[in-house]
């Protein structure tokens, strides 16, 4: 092993500092490596691989001591990789596992008995891969899926690349499913060859190793970094990337706006059966990909490594659109491609049919994960954003897998069979089945107006905890930094995104929609909470504060649901419209002429749109607060003090007057508000439409009749 930390192809990330913090704890310093090499996606996929260590431990049960293996948990990712995410077995009780080995028709009864091997108690699940790092004898081990090595591993020639590339010193298994059987060929590999660095798995993966953490972190970069300069050495050299270009790529701009326009119809045909949400990118792998000659071709082939596959299916839809193709005529292009995913849909099922055993699982999901736009960019579709992110990122990692072997021999996939046992395998379903119950909005995509505050940051909350993905749109930067702050605290990166939108203005909605599309693929849920006050008698009311309801409140909400509901339509999906009015819709009080009018405008407008959406199954309810006065924009520039000044009291006062003129006697927050709006959209009310539902204590004039 060399001592050099420069590095081209993999990043050298290993700080000593740092790693002292963990001297002398060797568990500690695995999950420091693990978190390094995770940390970079040519090494390793989201989720995908895993690493290990053996240590001596004393025996609770004898006061022995004992050596231990501790390795990935089932379903972790080793860039995020905790000491909770680990699991800790008894070795020698791994290895007595082979003396009850019934072969490789019976392996999957063995991963039951891995729990019988767990020394830590506070241990994940151990995964399949177990026992390919308890056969083998190394102190440290990473089992990776680097791009560069899979290129090799997946190409028809691999093996004897394999063997000239390192002149013997890097063994190699044919491909066969990650199990008990294929640890006892790992070792026996070892066996077989005394003296190598590191297994190549064909068509799958690398095993590397060292006695110290730092010894396996080098020796892994340094193999990664040796398959991946030569990889990078033959781009070109015997013919062009991907056979050459067939199409260019329109520009940049125009790129995103075909994107926005037709995710929201890919997604309505990716969700015939269950809702998904959508992913875009038309970064340059991609496009130099989709763009080839040889793009059909490899597509149809599918993909190699298992990681890939089970996030991506089997292969992706090619769209055969032109890259600059008309799509604003909505029912024309639904036609065109309507033959295009029930051929896709024929396909997979064909090939369930085809490969299935008398115990395989039901059909899944037939509708594309991937989808490719030559010219344009790959959309992702998944249950939740994560998943179609990480989709994205496993999908160009099979790219870089195809480019790097058609570069150096000629991409083999894996058969059919073999991808449909890995796809359907019945430990993959267990783990399925495991999963936690989908939350209600789970799937579904909300924009909610004027959410930098106030009732709005509650509702964008509510439904992010719910399992939407939220858009946080607001008229001030500041108030939206501030939200995104506090919600990156509470939440994934990939449940929310923030807009700023003037709600007012035509092209900023558009603008923003078009982010939105781009961002989840369509829109379910419009909020419509965007909002201001003011409170001034009629003769004191200027024109400009009248025009500044009206455009804020009524406009504001016209624009945003004419701009949703045609996204709606095009999903074919059906939707919730949620408009947030107001008690003074339907009570008259003084000074409030302005305000008053704007806001029976608003109930009165989500009314007929209710009477006009029902037949697209797109919803439109109201919500009539009152005098929510806790983290409300609506109280600044002079509102409480009209109101104060209305009711002859002082501003301090106005918090116990309102809840004191209720019948419940209860002051009114924003999470009531939220929690209304949640009782629309929950899916218990899906064949409710034009409902009032007042949230104000109970104020008797506020009385729907």
């Amino acid at each position: 092993m060399s001592t050099t930390t420069q590095f081209k192809y993999v990043s050298y990330l290993w700080n000593e500092e740092e790693s002292a913090k963990s001297a002398g704890d060797e568990v500690a310093l695995l999950l420091y490596r693990s978190n390094l090499l995770g940390a970079d996606l040519r090494i390793t996929n989201y989720g995908g691989g895993n690493t290990s260590c053996k240590v001596i431990e004393k025996d609770p049960l004898t006061g022995e001591n004992t050596e231990v293996m501790y390795v990935k948990g089932s379903g972790g990712d080793i860039g995020t990789l905790k000491r909770s995410g680990l699991a800790g077995l008894y070795l020698d009780k791994l290895t007595a596992l082979k003396k009850i080995y019934r072969g490789l028709k019976h392996e999957d009864e063995m991963v039951a008995l891995f729990n019988h091997c767990i020394f830590d108690l506070n241990s994940k699940a151990p995964s399949i891969d177990t026992p390919l790092h308890a056969f083998l004898p190394f102190n440290h081990i990473d089992h990776l899926h680097p791009d560069a090595a899979i290129a090799i591993a997946a190409c028809k020639d691999g093996k004897k690349i394999n063997e000239d590339l390192f002149e013997g010193k890097m063994g190699w298994v044919d491909w066969q499913r990650p199990g008990f059987d294929l640890g006892l060929k790992l070792e026996q590999c070892l066996k077989d060859n005394p003296g190598i660095r590191g297994i190549m798995l064909g068509g799958h993966g690398l095993f590397t190793w060292g006695e110290t953490s730092y010894e396996s972190y080098m020796n892994t970069l340094e193999v990664i970094e040796k398959y991946s300069e030569y990889v990078h050495q033959n781009f070109g050299k015997s013919r062009p990337v991907f056979g050459g270009v067939k199409i260019t790529s329109i520009p940049k701009e125009k790129r995103m706006e075909q994107a926005s326009k037709l995710a929201p119809v890919l997604r309505g045909f990716c969700s015939s059966e269950t809702l998904m949400i959508g992913h875009f990118t038309d970064e340059d792998r991609v496009l130099e990909f989709i763009n080839s000659k040889d793009v059909e071709r490899l597509a149809k082939m599918g993909t190699s490594c298992p990681d890939h596959f089970l996030r991506t299916k089997i292969c992706p839809l090619v769209l055969h659109l032109a890259p600059d193709e008309n799509l604003e005529e909505v029912e024309k292009l639904k036609e065109k491609l309507t033959p295009t995913f029930e051929d896709y849909r024929s396909y997979y099922k064909k090939y369930y049919e085809e490969h299935k055993h008398p115990d395989s699982p039901a059909m899944r999901d037939p509708n594309p994960v991937v989808i490719l736009y030559p010219g344009v960019g790959m959309f992702t579709f998944a249950k939740n954003k994560q998943t179609a992110r990480v989709a994205s990122e496993f999908y160009i990692n099979a790219i870089n897998v195809m480019k790097g072997a058609e570069a150096v021999s000629e991409y083999v996939s894996l058969p059919l069979q073999e991808a449909f046992d890995i796809e359907y395998w019945l430990l993959e379903e267990a783990k399925l089945q495991r999963l936690p119950k989908p939350k209600p909005l789970s799937g579904k995509i909300s924009l909610v107006t004027g959410s930098g505050g106030g009732i709005g940051k509650a509702i964008a909350r509510r439904l992010i905890k719910e399992g939407a993905c939220v858009v946080i749109a607001d008229i001030m930067e500041e108030r939206l930094d501030q939200t995104a702050k506090e919600f990156e605290q509470e939440f994934s990166k990939d449940t929310f995104i923030t807009v700023k939108m003037d709600v007012a203005k035509p092209e900023d909605v558009a603008g923003g929609f078009r982010q939105i599309c781009i961002a989840f693929g369509g829109i379910d849920i419009a909020v419509n909470n965007a909002g201001l006050s003011v409170s001034k008698p009629l003769t004191e009311t200027s024109l400009d504060e009248w025009d500044l309801l009206q455009n804020v409140l009524v406009k504001g909400q016209f624009i945003i649901s004419r701009e949703a509901v045609n996204i709606m339509k095009k999903q074919g999906l059906g939707g919730d419209i949620v408009d947030i009015v107001s008690k003074n819709a339907l009570v008259s009080g003084p000074n409030n002429v302005g305000y008053g009018s704007a806001k029976a405008a608003q109930l009165h407008m989500s009314r007929l749109m209710a009477a006009e959406l029902g037949s697209d199954h797109i919803r439109v309810n109201i919500v009539n607060p009152d005098a929510v006065i806790q983290g409300s924009n609506i109280w600044a520039g002079g509102w409480a003090e009209g109101r104060a000044k209305a009711y002859n009291i002082s501003v301090e006062d106005l918090p116990r007057y309102y809840a004191g003129r209720t019948l419940l006697n209860e002051t009114i927050l924003p999470g009531d508000v939220a929690n209304a709006v949640f009782v629309f959209v929950s899916g218990l009310l899906n064949k409710s439409t034009g409902n009032v539902l007042n949230v104000d204590g109970g104020v008797a004039a506020a009385f729907v009749r």
